[in-house]
This record gives C-alpha cells, sequence and structure tokens, in this order.
C-alpha cells in the first residue's frame, strides 16, 4: 500500500473507480475521462482545510506545499 511504503501516518485514499472523485466533480473535469489531479487535507473532525485542483495533467503543489497546510 502507498500509505505505508511511505511512511504515512494518516490515511491515503486510492479511488480505483472514481466514485470518490465522482463526489467530489473532480471526474473527467479536464474532459479527459480522468480525475483531475488534486490534493484534500481533511482535519480530524473532517472539515476539509484546504484543496489543490489541478487546471491541467501535471498541474499539481509541490510537496513542501501540501506539507504547509497540513494542521
Amino acid at each position: 500500500m502507498m500509505a505505508s511504503s511511505v511512511d504515512a501516518r494518516f490515511p491515503i485514499l486510492a479511488d480505483a473507480e472514481h466514485q470518490v472523485a465522482e463526489m467530489y466533480g473532480l471526474f473527467n473535469r479536464l474532459g479527459d475521462g480522468l480525475a483531475a489531479p488534486s490534493v484534500f487535507i481533511v482535519d480530524e473532525n473532517g472539515r476539509i482545510v484546504w484543496r489543490y485542483i489541478g487546471a491541467h495533467p501535471n498541474d499539481r503543489p509541490s510537496a513542501a506545499e501540501i506539507f504547509q497546510h497540513i494542521p
């Protein structure tokens, strides 16, 4: 699993059947039949505290940018 291979201390979602991507409006957002690259940080109360949704397939935040938003 990805979480264990990177020693993550938080859950990481694998959405192979794109159910969550569809619920969040991310699937086929770019017209390519895929989920748009995105990152959601959810706090311990289940609230989204930060999100990044890419404008094109290679539009992704840096690790540093992601880590600065982790509560």
